[in-house]
């Protein structure tokens, strides 16, 4: 087990994960800001340094693509970073290239901020400037993005029933509003994962989480279990770090505080039993203590406390430790930095809250047939075994990963992709998300974790939720009529 413990300690940036953060906290709009890459699992790749066997797996990859000529084979791309590696010095994406290989393709980068984005957007798409994709991976987008006419759907542009687009079909689905796809999702993976140190692990006499997890024991209830264990702020021992942390464990339980129903109806679950198991399970942690005590540190994480082996677990996306360990945040040696999914309840299915990476088609759109094309060569590059191939040997390769931490990776990333759960709260409107997941710490999400029971803080909020996503909802259908 031991030997299995062992991380290089020279992992690099790799843009396969660079777009793995989760929009709207503090922590993520950081790095959403510095991102140069494109979605999550698109490896980059330079192609002058491919092995002639990669160049021939990459070719026959390609057959796998529609043979059409693109009549218009330049792809406008309104972003706050550029997928293009000639401008941001990253290497070529898996995707990326053989856009540029089989159709001739270019994706000219029209650039923003993230401050600025949405207004850009708005600016780009009510001149009629014919921007045709904006970054997908944020819920954030929709459904507003439908009900302010910034985006249009997908379906006419691309082939559900294809072998290509099963492979995103779940992240598909959860952006369908009233029937209609409107994103040309890429890839699905883990908002956020579970780090610990191995170290610490090993000094307590716990149990490895990612060996429970593989056991099939990796649930709230082992979760919790250890957390009651270690934690002693006498002693300086704490529990659970991490800004977005009540947002995971929310997910993990299956079901989001707004979703969609199986027609494509936005559906409000405030009053639903899963939901109320997910947040009087955040009241036990909170009323034993185990999640960090923010206000003793100036309402901060304290990120490398897991290092120090004076805090067990931090909730964060993936992005963490996928740099330059001298730069980690964490302060863990490479060789003890463990990674696990978000536990789910015993019984359950493993479901992870989702980063949905892709591209929302913007209306008025120039090029949409370009812009489903460079998609689907982007899902080849996530999903099809030899491109993949290709990814993992760069990463091993290039940027000195180690064969257990791409390993893990990829399952918490297909985990997400077989159960994800989003919310769609923010994307609705402010007043939802105040009510929901962004109001702070008396209400909605981090209610809880606050020493707000659930009963309580439901009984504040579910009228007024349920009425506003109810309006939200027929302001959908509204537009949708209008065509």
């Amino acid at each position: 087990m031991k030997n299995t413990k062992k991380i290089l300690a020279g992992i690099m940036a790799l843009s396969m994960t660079a777009a793995l953060t989760a929009c709207g906290d503090s922590e993520s709009e950081s790095a959403e800001e510095t991102t140069t890459t494109t979605t999550a699992k698109t490896v980059a790749v330079n192609t002058e340094t491919l092995k002639e066997d990669e160049e021939t797996a990459l070719e026959e990859v390609m057959t796998q693509l529609q043979d059409v000529e693109l009549e218009n084979k330049t792809v406008k791309w309104l972003a706050h970073y550029d997928i293009n590696p000639t401008s941001t010095g990253a290497s070529k994406s898996v995707g990326l290239e053989m856009f540029e290989q089989k159709y001739g393709g270019t994706v000219e980068w029209v650039p923003t901020t993230w401050n600025t984005r949405y207004d850009d957007l708005s600016t780009h798409v009510l001149g009629g400037d014919g921007i045709d994709i904006f970054p997908g991976d944020d819920t954030a987008n929709f459904p507003k993005g439908i009900v302010s006419g910034m985006f249009q759907s997908v379906d006419d542009y691309i082939d559900m029933n294809s072998a290509i687009w099963q492979n995103v079909a779940n992240g598909m689905e959860l952006l369908n509003f009233g029937g209609k796809h409107y994103e040309l999702v890429t890839s699905i993976t883990a908002e956020a994962v579970v780090l610990y140190d191995y170290s610490t692990i090993e000094a307590y006499g716990f149990d490895d989480p990612w060996e429970l997890y593989e056991a099939g024991e990796w649930n709230w209830d082992t979760f919790k279990s250890m957390l009651l264990d270690f934690v002693d702020e006498d002693a300086g021992q704490y529990g659970l770090d991490g800004y977005w942390n009540e947002k995971a464990l929310l997910m993990s339980a299956g079901v989001p505080f707004v979703g969609t129903d199986d027609e494509g109806n936005l559906v409000c679950n405030v009053n639903d039993a899963t939901v109320e198991k997910a947040m009087n399970y955040q009241y036990e942690l909170s009323q034993n203590g185990l999640k960090f005590p923010k206000a003793q540190f100036s309402w901060s994480e304290q990120p490398q406390m897991l290092g120090e082996g004076s805090e067990l677990f931090y909730i964060i996306g993936l992005y963490c430790i996928q740099a330059d360990p001298e730069t980690w945040t964490i302060a863990v040696d490479p060789e003890n930095i463990g990674v696990v999914p978000v536990p789910s309840p015993e019984g359950s299915d493993p479901y992870q809250g989702a980063k949905i990476n892709g591209y929302a088609l913007c209306k008025g759109s120039a090029n949409p047939q370009g812009a489903a094309l460079l998609a689907e060569c982007m899902i080849l590059g996530s999903f099809d075994e030899s491109a993949v191939a290709i990814s993992d040997r760069k990463a091993l390769d290039d940027y000195q990963w180690s064969e257990e931490i791409l390993q893990k990776t990829k399952e918490i990333d297909e985990l997400a992709r077989q159960y994800p759960v989003i919310d769609l709260s923010s994307g609705c409107s402010t007043d939802i998300a105040s009510l929901t997941t962004d109001g702070g710490d008396q209400v909605g999400l981090r209610a809880a974790f606050d020493g707000i029971d659930w009963a309580t803080n439901r009984e504040a909020i579910a009228d007024t939720l349920i009425m506003l996503v109810e309006e939200v909802d027929q302001n959908v259908k509204a537009k949708q009529a209008e065509g």
